[in-house]
């Protein structure tokens, strides 16, 4: 990720968009609804999409087609939902595709599902699932994951594009182990800054995050991690 121009057969760009239509659509929706039950949350809103912008624009080489670099996603994926996030990362990408010539349009679906809706949703899933761990712990899990999952991702259409002369199981492991050099240290980075950038929101805008449900009343006086989370 983000998977060059061109780079997929025209096959698999066509399948990828039309399996990340329906999440990018549903998206939007939910961009509408959460702005008219929350209007105090439009700049949380444009920060969680800034920063994904910022994030996963930052660009290391790591195989032939393709890139290596946070994500930025897990973040927007635990305050708004990911959903939401699936709306706001195709709005990154398209702008990155066409500005900074970070991957591209035929390849868009492809890096939408990947970055957009797998990675917010793994992040998501394990935020929730950690419910009785710190919080801190929560969120460095839910940055890593998301940009771990979106690597697992393109690996997989990667491979199912490429399968070369060792199939898909091997092809697979090859794009996993050589995403996997940079990835792993990548997404611990990714976790810690997470970590940083909820400490100071918890500051800053802590009624924010605690209408939206992300934090309690007692998280916001600084008390144990005893927060409520409405998010279904």
């Amino acid at each position: 990720m983000h998977i060059a121009e061109g780079f997929l057969p025209p096959f698999h760009a066509a399948a990828w968009t039309a399996v990340a239509t329906p999440f990018v659509i549903h998206g939007t929706r939910e961009i509408g609804r959460t702005i008219k039950a929350h209007p105090e949350a439009k700049l949380l809103l444009g920060a969680a999409g800034a920063f994904t912008f910022v994030l996963s624009a930052i660009k290391l080489p790591s195989v032939t087609g393709s890139s290596s670099h946070p994500t930025g996603t897990g973040l927007g994926a635990v305050i708004f939902r990911p959903p939401v996030m699936a709306a706001l990362g195709t709005i990154v990408l398209l702008f990155q595709a066409l500005l900074l010539a970070h991957g591209g349009l035929t390849t868009l679906g492809a890096n939408v599902f990947s970055m957009a809706v797998v990675g917010p949703w793994a992040g998501y899933a394990a935020f929730r699932l950690l419910a009785k761990a710190p919080f801190s712990v929560r969120i460095f899990t839910a940055m890593a994951l998301a940009d771990l999952a979106t690597y697992v991702t393109t690996a997989t259409q990667l491979a199912l594009a490429f399968p070369g002369q060792t199939g898909f199981v091997g092809a697979w492991s090859a794009f996993l182990g050589i995403f996997a050099i940079t990835q792993i240290p990548l997404a611990i980075i990714e976790g810690l800054i997470g970590v940083l950038i909820v400490k100071a929101l918890r500051t800053w805008a802590a009624p924010e995050l605690e209408a939206l449900g992300v934090l309690g009343r007692s998280q916001t006086r600084g008390e144990a991690p005893t927060e409520k989370v409405s998010h279904a």
